[in-house]
């Protein structure tokens, strides 16, 4: 149980730990008296998400913090002040701290590569932070810039919060410990989804309230990401799709293809795994977080696809950055450009590398080509038989998984022998000895898309029906679960992926 007293790089504190889910218990058990008191609440739960945080990020824990300063008082400065120009350079403050904070820890090796290898320079990256607490007695490396969890998350609330503000569509909180709960909140803290300060703050002055239903609704969610993690991410990915991306010029076509599949589902339970667990425990705590993902490998196009994916991010930019940028009042030719510098900027976001620029421009590029397919022939307009919509569903999915290539890859060597094998070396007479051989994550892959493709009707009616259960079938279902994880879950404890974003 060291997890919960003392921070390790190799060991942060996950969901998926037993420890979480005993410091979660001291927090219920807080919680059963001080419900009813708001103030105590809020500073309990700013206490234990600066705890967490600590225990997922060590010292790095001090550059939320930071931030949190620095966008309360940024925030209420934009609110007091009457002068248009004031106010603008204030937000522009905000945005560029953090933006550049952000850029320092994520792309300062992207950068300083390609300034050494354009002018054939020698600059060496210093951790500046490390630098600045090994004054203080700590004992950090100061050769290696960390990524720490979850800055791109909280990063995108702070501006976010200083934005809304200046667009007066929100009204700062009532204190600096306010804001840090919001910043902070650590069911959604290191890997989302992201949360707007309007949907937010006001649930921070509201008394807890949590009725028979909304009870059971957060356990089956918290049952789901669990099994959804452990059973079929978890699984797939140290049984089949890691050793397959780790050397993919050593398989078969259809190995690589498979792993492709495999990959799909896996970073699909992965990241949506989490949020149903970071939802469920918001609501155990009264807090309503927003939906992230709706079933998004049954999207038509991939416009439905960026609907239903990561919904919180695609949101925030299509608000923050798409019609900031002029959206699609600015003509055609304009439109197209802002689609794909949203997309390529987003692509940014999740990694300083080639690879996931290549993904968000894949993905900017199939969003101008669809939006000019439908202005040309009407087809949103239109109702498709079940034939064509299956057909859309079936190119959509499988553009999405190619450009998954590109973001699980280890680097574009890797990409390209991939699409090599696939294309080239698929050894169809191999196909049944490595079914065999993969059989167990083969029919967990399977498993993994046919709860996905499920009627989303019959999903919630089972977990209507869970609800309506005795307490006492829900602890045994819950043990069960256990029972079932405990047997399944590999020996080391994965991260989830989304937190080296």
């Amino acid at each position: 149980m060291s997890e919960l007293f003392t921070y390790s790089e190799n060991s942060p504190l996950l969901f998926t730990q037993t420890a979480f889910w005993i410091f979660f218990g001291v927090i219920i058990i807080g919680y059963h008296f001080l419900q009813d008191r708001i103030k105590g609440r809020n500073i309990m739960l700013l206490i234990a998400s600066l705890y967490f945080y600590y225990l997922s990020s060590g010292f790095y824990f001090l550059l939320l913090i930071f931030s949190t300063f620095v966008d309360y008082y940024i925030g209420g400065a934009i609110y007091k002040s009457t002068h248009k120009g004031i106010r603008k350079l204030l937000v522009t403050l905000s945005v560029t701290i953090n933006l550049s904070l952000l850029a320092y820890f994520k792309y300062t090796y992207f950068f300083t590569d390609g300034i050494n290898t354009l002018f054939d320079t020698d600059i060496e990256v210093n951790n500046f932070l490390a630098v600045f607490l090994n004054t203080f007695g700590a004992d950090m490396d100061t050769s290696n810039i960390f990524l720490p969890i979850g800055i791109s998350f909280y990063t995108f609330q702070t501006i976010s919060y200083s934005v809304d503000i200046y667009r007066n569509q929100l009204t700062p909180t009532k204190s600096l410990m306010d804001f840090g709960l919001f910043v902070s909140f650590f069911p959604q803290l290191v890997a989302g989804p992201i949360v707007r300060a309007s949907e937010f703050i006001p649930q921070i002055y509201k008394k807890f309230s949590l009725d028979q239903r909304a009870y059971g609704q957060a356990i089956y969610l918290i049952m789901c990401g669990l099994f959804k993690k452990i059973f079929i991410s978890d699984y797939i990915s140290i049984n089949f799709v890691d050793r397959i991306f780790d050397s993919p010029a050593s398989y078969t076509g259809f190995e690589n293809l498979m792993a492709s599949y495999g990959y799909a589902i896996q970073i699909y339970c992965d990241f949506s795994g989490y949020t149903d667990i970071a939802i469920g425990v918001a609501a155990l705590l009264g807090f309503q977080l927003p939906l992230n993902f709706n079933s998004p490998y049954k999207a038509l196009d991939i416009t439905d696809f960026w609907r239903r994916w990561h919904i919180s991010l695609s949101s925030f930019l299509r608000d923050y950055l798409y019609i900031p940028l002029g959206g699609n009042r600015k003509g055609k030719i304009r439109t197209y450009f802002n689609l794909f510098m949203t997309m390529f900027l987003g692509g940014l976001w999740h990694g300083a590398h080639v690879r996931f620029l290549i993904w968000g421009i894949l993905h900017g590029v199939a969003l101008g080509v669809h939006k000019i397919w439908m202005e040309k022939t009407g087809s949103h307009k239109k109702k498709h038989s079940l034939g064509r919509n299956i057909l859309m569903g079936v190119i959509t999915f499988h553009f999405v998984t190619f450009c998954w290539i590109f973001f699980r890859a280890s680097d574009m060597e890797a990409v390209t022998a991939v699409l090599t094998q696939i294309s080239s070396n698929f050894n169809f007479a191999q196909i049944p000895e490595v079914i065999s051989a993969y059989s167990k994550p083969f029919m967990v892959i399977i498993l993994g898309f046919g709860i996905h493709l499920f009627p989303q009707g019959l999903k919630d009616q089972l977990g209507k029906v869970f609800t309506q259960m005795p307490d006492l079938a829900k602890a045994a279902a819950i043990v069960l679960l256990a029972l079932l994880l405990f047997q399944s879950r590999s020996s080391d404890i994965q991260p989830f992926i989304y937190f080296q974003f």
